[in-house]
């Protein structure tokens, strides 16, 4: 399929054939529409995702959380379970994930007391004046042997992960935000090892 741009006083016409690789894999350059993609030629190899992300909250919360005081139980062994449940089930949430059979899934927390709260590397005031001083903060490792990554298994696991924190904390505050969740390193596949720059 080829498309035709010209210069804004038609000078100047350049052919450019889209089909041979496509910016958003999930659409046919053909029709425009939506569709899985095909990876059943590709390398089967050791596919791994990092995906991180944090829960902003009050003190009062964050105490009551680290201290195993909250109502519902014990909330980050049940956000652990729900991560990892919902990580094994991302083909069924997104429509286009292809189902994986995972080798590996790790879910850890991390308290973060007193401090500013960091956004991509700079103190977020933001929440700091909204009294979300403290957080959790949650990584989520995922990884299998196959044709395609597990970045989206990841970032499910993480922000299930979260749902479920504020899910059983949110009698205490409903103030808690859901925060900079992201994909921080992937290995595996064609292109290789890539992580986040800082």
């Amino acid at each position: 399929m080829t498309t035709k741009t010209s210069s804004p006083d038609n000078s100047v016409t350049k052919v450019v054939d889209i089909s041979e690789k496509p910016d958003l894999t999930h659409v046919d350059p053909k029709t425009g529409k939506a569709s899985m993609v095909d990876v059943s030629q590709k390398a089967s190899t050791i596919r791994e995702a990092i995906a991180k992300g944090q829960v902003l909250m009050n003190k009062e919360t964050f105490v009551k959380l680290r201290d195993n005081n909250i109502k519902k139980g014990d909330v980050l062994t049940v956000a652990q379970i729900a991560g990892i449940q919902a990580a094994k089930s991302t083909s069924q949430l997104i429509p286009l994930c292809h189902p994986l059979i995972l080798s590996h899934i790790s879910i850890k927390f991390e308290f973060q007391e007193n401090g500013a709260i960091k956004s991509q590397g700079t103190v977020d005031t933001a929440n700091a004046t909204s009294g979300l001083t403290h957080a959790i903060n949650i990584e989520s490792t995922v990884r299998c042997k196959g044709e395609t990554g597990v970045e989206m298994e990841a970032l499910t696991a993480t922000t299930t992960a979260a749902l479920t924190i504020y899910d059983m904390c949110k009698a205490v505050s409903k103030t808690m935000r859901i925060h900079n969740v992201r994909v921080v390193e992937k290995q595996g596949g064609k292109s290789g090892h890539w992580k986040l720059e800082n």
